[in-house]
């Protein structure tokens, strides 16, 4: 492994920054997250037509750039810098991916070069609690249980009536349900909608193609949400009619939604590493120019102390993030150390800035809201971590007879310390 950026990655980042610190500034993040879209419109057609970004990592022969995941992860940090709001996870990170590995030879035609040109945004649906148990981060994806499980709930499909298909002739299958949290579900061009279906027998779970255009019994709500620069709306299914994404509808997609997960965890690392970075420079800047007591804030040793803990944490996230984008099996602990590093930085943001970064019209809120609702939505850090470390066979089962289980089991009555111990093979 090179740790070293290439010239072509060093280009991209520079090229992007330099896009975005004109276009990018905090009253335009604020002007294009109230906008319907959620994003300016106009920018993500720039950014596709002049940096590919939509296809950085789609392959040529789709009308892709080629690269791989390193470069779009360093595309993430830069946006995550800026606070961008834009199809880019939505579409790059969760939805092409899995239109790449299991689309047909003429979905991926169709669909991939219209992704690769910015003319067709995308949305990945998955019904349930948490986006990250779906992507196999926080749970084992394995049955489905999150897409309904062959219960009530969840979003379910079911096989047309004879002779009914869809727009390209396929069969067509018929969607009812609601998923509740889809980011970017309010704009996408293009719904993948994970469903259960084959009931108890044969149960398992599909990916389908969802247009929105056309699509009838289809409705999308907005959400009003904490982070209005990652908008994500409530999508209900009412007897939908949907193509199956790929042709064999016989296989289960969890294990394919779980290997989506490790890489789109490790851009949106990516992207939380860029706004920790992205505050904590606002940070230094403000306590150099902050005068108190006849000189500048950021001469209080104090304050050096608390700048450094974050330079520290920013690092090592970005370390982590990078290392993630080389080895995407990595994504889940990655994500959890730059969540973490985006909440730490947020808060001292904040309170660095004193009273004014309280209000509404500084920026210093805008990091403070995207950290608070990126946990929310991708974590808890903690289950990240504990889910990785489960995989990963660091802790042995809780039965006090699983191999190598040579602590015994903790006496209640022997206070809290007996309690907290960890069976560790």
């Amino acid at each position: 492994m090179d740790a070293a950026f290439s010239a072509e990655q060093d280009e991209i980042r520079r090229t992007l920054r330099t896009l975005l610190t004109r276009h990018g500034t905090p009253e335009e993040v604020r002007g294009a997250a109230l906008t319907a879209d959620g994003y300016d419109t106009a920018l993500w057609r720039r950014l596709a037509r002049d940096l590919g970004l939509p296809g950085l990592a789609l392959p040529e022969e789709y009308g892709g750039v080629g690269c791989g995941l390193a470069e779009l992860a360093v595309a993430c940090e830069e946006t995550g810098r800026a606070l961008l709001s834009s199809p880019l996870i939505a579409t790059a990170a969760l939805a092409a991916p899995l239109i790449a590995a299991l689309g047909t030879a003429a979905q991926r035609a169709e669909l991939l070069p219209r992704i690769a040109a910015g003319e067709l945004t995308a949305a990945l649906a998955v019904p349930g609690a948490a986006l990250t148990a779906a992507l196999g981060l926080t749970a084992d994806p394995t049955g489905g249980t999150w897409s309904g499980g062959g219960r009530a709930g969840g979003v379910q499909a079911a096989s047309a009536a004879t002779g009914k298909t869809a727009a390209d002739g396929a069969t067509a299958r018929w969607l009812y349900g609601e998923v509740d949290q889809v980011l970017d579900g309010h704009s996408a061009d293009l719904l993948l909608v994970a469903a259960h279906t084959g009931g108890f027998p044969r149960s398992r779970t599909l990916l389908f193609l969802v247009r929105p255009e056309t699509a009838t019994g289809l409705v999308r709500t907005r959400h009003t949400t904490l982070d209005g620069t990652r908008p994500s709306a409530r999508v209900e299914l009412r007897d939908t009619g949907a193509e199956l994404l790929g042709a064999d509808d016989t296989r289960d997609v969890t294990g394919d939604l779980a290997a989506v997960g490790g890489p789109a965890a490790a851009l949106l690392a990516a992207e939380a590493v860029g706004s920790a970075a992205g505050a904590l420079e606002r940070t230094v800047e403000h306590v150099k120019a902050r005068e108190q007591f006849g000189r500048p804030i950021g001469s209080f040793q104090a304050v050096k102390h608390r700048l450094a803990d974050l330079y520290v944490q920013v690092r090592a996230a970005r370390s982590a993030a990078y290392y993630a984008a080389w080895d995407p099996t990595a994504g889940g602990l990655a994500l959890a150390q730059a969540l973490e590093a985006l909440r730490l930085t947020a808060a001292e943001t904040v309170q660095l800035h004193g009273g004014i970064g309280f209000t509404w019209e500084h920026e210093a809120h805008l990091y403070f809201k995207r950290a608070a609702a990126a946990e929310l939505l991708l974590g808890p850090v903690h289950a990240l971590r504990d889910h990785a470390a489960r995989q990963a066979g660091l802790f042995a089962p809780p039965d006090a007879g699983a191999p190598g289980a040579d602590v015994p089991a903790a006496d209640s009555s022997a206070g809290p310390e007996a309690a907290e111990r960890v069976v560790v093979r």
